[in-house]
């Protein structure tokens, strides 16, 4: 008797049987909850299909994580898989890219993110928090996340950009501001997902509008680079005049669409992200009994003029920040992997063009690791130390995010500036659910806190 070979989708962990469309609109409007229950039915591997494309294996045993980041990135699609962000970053993004190109653009972006660079925004970071907070008044009620975003978006302006007045200045901010609030919606998201609706049917249609502010930005971004690329000035420290000097090692400097491209990149991933991070970081501080009081507790221990890279070497300042982005990661999944072989993590052999994807949220709430993963507890990262592949809210391996460091940065001193000057309280107490951002996850319009006292 013949024994027929097994099928591709015999070789796959299993999944749902509901059809693609109905399982990605599960992707777009309730992650979180779609990943558990595909935990609780189908344990630590499963396969969601999207569309008839490729299968999407997700993993969160950290064995099978360490598996898939520690591979060759050669056995590997990576960048160039990851389309639903090309219509924002463009094809020269780091993001993007795939092999000698991308190790090529990581090594011209690292180092402006490390040392004593990175420090140096460290007072730039506390003035912009303090100015932006400045006019609070007791008993003022606001929402959290346009105030975490309005910060972040300054320091992006700032520290990356280079501009913090001018004509440039006054309308590149409103149009990233609305090009980011296009996406800013689990409804909005679906053009990103479904590419059937990207469609330009002029500026009455949604990606008709996105185009055209993309456009605009882009005017706004050539003309900015082209005057730095004039002016030549060495004593500029943002991160665009040391992107215009870095050269690669064959001596070459980016080209105008590279650095176009990088500093949407730059943007998108340290502006949107950071902003909902630090909102989840206001609310389960003062969710949680005691956080508050211990974060206090350890500020005061500090002089008033501390150095701001002294605030963020803080423990439990540092436990709360990791704590956040455990329990609520930014991005539920990094990039996925897309296999160019059969590709075998633990007990799985997978076929060519499998994408993989190590479902960090369900790592983090891996009760071994965590226990009692539903409680906010900062106290859990002063006990132990965990793997890249325990605990990765940056994702891992050669796509770990560039601008980790930064976020963490930033995170600890808008947190520390802020409750040092203000004593702030949940204006309810209602839980408040993650929403989608595009391909991020961020806290419901419903987090708004209240204004109890200055300090």
């Amino acid at each position: 008797m013949t024994t027929l070979a097994p099928t591709v989708s015999e070789k796959l962990p299993p999944g749902p049987k509901i059809p693609p469309f109905i399982q990605l609109l599960n992707w777009i409007t309730r992650p979180f909850d779609f990943m558990d229950d595909c935990r609780r039915k189908y344990g630590d591997c499963f396969t969601l299909r999207f569309s008839s494309d490729r299968p999407l294996v997700f993993f969160s045993h950290p064995k099978a994580i360490q598996t898939i980041l520690t591979a060759d990135p050669e056995e590997f699609d990576t960048g160039s898989t990851n389309t639903i962000l090309l219509p924002m970053l463009g094809n020269s993004s780091v993001a993007l890219l795939d092999g000698e190109a991308h190790r090529r653009q990581r090594q011209l972006l690292m180092p402006p993110f490390h040392g004593a660079r990175m420090r140096s925004y460290g007072e730039l970071i506390c003035q912009i928090t303090e100015q932006i907070t400045s006019q609070w008044s007791v008993g003022q009620s606001f929402a959290v996340l346009p105030v975490t975003q309005e910060i972040t978006l300054q320091v992006i302006m700032q520290a990356v950009f280079g501009v913090e007045e001018g004509a440039i200045f006054d309308e590149l901010k409103p149009r990233l501001k609305e090009v980011l609030a296009s996406t800013a919606s689990p409804l909005k998201s679906t053009m990103l997902f479904i590419p059937q609706l990207q469609k330009d049917w002029g500026t009455w249609s949604p990606w008709g509008r996105f185009l055209q502010l993309r456009s605009r930005i882009d005017q706004l971004l050539y003309r900015l680079i082209d005057e730095r690329r004039a002016q030549g000035d060495p004593n500029r420290s943002d991160i665009l005049a040391l992107l215009l000097s870095a050269r690669d090692e064959a001596g070459q400097l980016m080209t105008d669409q590279e650095l176009r491209d990088e500093l949407i990149t730059l943007l998108l991933v340290g502006h949107d992200t950071t902003a909902s991070a630090l909102a989840w970081a206001f609310y389960w501080i003062h969710k949680t009994p005691g956080v508050l009081n211990k974060i206090l507790a350890e500020l005061s221990s500090t002089s008033e003029n501390a150095d701001p890279t002294a605030l963020t070497r803080l423990p439990y300042l540092t436990a709360v920040c990791q704590e956040t982005l455990r329990i609520r990661p930014v991005a539920p999944i990094p990039f996925s992997r897309v296999t160019r072989h059969a590709f075998r993590v633990m007990d799985h052999e997978l076929p060519p063009r499998t994408a993989l994807l190590p479902a960090l949220y369900l790592t983090h709430r891996r009760p071994e690791l965590f226990p009692d993963p539903d409680q906010f507890r900062p106290e859990r990262f002063l006990e132990r130390q965990f793997t890249p592949y325990e605990y990765l809210p940056f994702g891992g391996g050669d796509r770990i995010c560039i601008g980790r460091a930064f976020a963490q940065f930033e995170m600890k001193l808008a947190l520390a500036t802020i409750l040092s000057r203000f004593r702030l309280k949940l204006a309810h107490q209602n839980p408040v659910k993650a929403s989608r951002r595009g391909v991020t996850m961020a806290p419901g319009k419903n987090l708004r806190m209240v204004v109890v006292e200055r300090v």
